[in-house]
């Protein structure tokens, strides 16, 4: 996953940093609320580890930014504040978790693991699609309980359709969460990565795991079978049936999906509030010195 780290002490965001990359995400650092506003704005994020203590402002006001835009990217604060005041407003503030410095860094990845499947209507750490099962934890997929032969990546790109199923993902969206926006190859490359997926999970054995190109937009994946056993129409399915239920199938089928947290935008009304509030904020420093 590409991790946004909202940190201002370097020796932290480093540590963070290398945490992160150890467990094979894609961290990106800001030392400030302001570089973490550019990162959202211009990348996809799908996660943020957010200090309190920051340059250029409490770090609950972008939190607050944030859930104002109604960004589905999820917050885990990671702070040295202690106190039950600081974890209320944090928690208040749209923030998804609390963890208090000095951490464990299993507890770290533990904390950050669980705020993405719950943002994505996931409570437990296995997904299941059709006879497959994405383990989150063992970075396994399984299918009807043997492990498929994937890479490193391939299993990214399987957990990334897994936790967004049902919603289209663009290209740009792979690429951010395989690369981190560092050294990225083509998109092209993300054809690739699918043919070989699917050739492996065909050969594995996988029913009712579909995925689907769509035509200028990037890949989808769909679940055509239900845990029931029953039959979930397909798209060409869909399009004999009367215009009356395709709704119905629509909610049928796709149950809870939020939409993928791609091009994240801001108000322009919002992002000139906290600019406001941060002129202010630094005036009043100034006059009490």
């Amino acid at each position: 996953m590409h991790i946004l780290i909202v940190e201002d002490d370097p020796v932290v965001a480093d540590v963070l940093g290398m945490t992160l990359e150890e467990a094979g995400h894609f961290p990106s650092i800001a030392h400030t609320i302001e570089v973490a506003l550019a990162e959202l704005r211009h990348n996809d994020i799908d996660a943020v580890l957010l200090d309190i203590n920051l340059p250029d402002g409490d770090g609950t006001r972008l939190a607050r930014l944030i859930r104002k835009n109604h960004l589905p990217v999820p917050i885990l604060v990671v702070s040295g504040n202690a106190g039950i005041d600081d974890k209320i407003n944090a928690l208040g503030a749209g923030a998804d978790g609390y963890l208090t410095k000095p951490f464990d860094r299993f507890e770290l990845l533990a904390n950050l693991d669980a705020i993405v499947r719950r943002t994505h209507g996931h409570s437990s750490a296995t997904v299941s699609v059709g006879n497959m099962e994405v383990d989150l934890n063992r970075h396994l997929a399984l299918i009807d309980g043997v492990q498929v032969p994937l890479t490193a990546k391939e299993f990214r790109i399987v957990e990334f359709l897994a936790l967004r199923k049902g919603s289209v993902l663009s290209k740009t969206a792979f690429l951010s969460h395989l690369y981190g926006g560092l050294d990225e190859p083509e998109p092209k490359i993300i054809d690739v990565f699918m043919c070989k997926l699917r050739r492996k999970l065909e050969l594995a054995g996988a029913a009712g795991v579909n995925i689907d190109t769509v035509w200028g937009q990037g890949y989808i994946l769909r679940e055509t079978h239900s845990r029931d056993g029953k039959a979930i129409p397909t798209a060409t399915q869909i399009t004999s049936i009367a215009e009356d239920e395709i709704d119905a199938v629509a909610r049928a089928t796709l149950p809870c999906q939020r939409p993928a947290a791609q091009n994240q935008m801001f108000s322009e009304d919002s992002l000139r509030e906290f600019h406001e509030e941060t002129l202010a904020e630094q005036n009043m420093r100034a006059d009490a010195t």
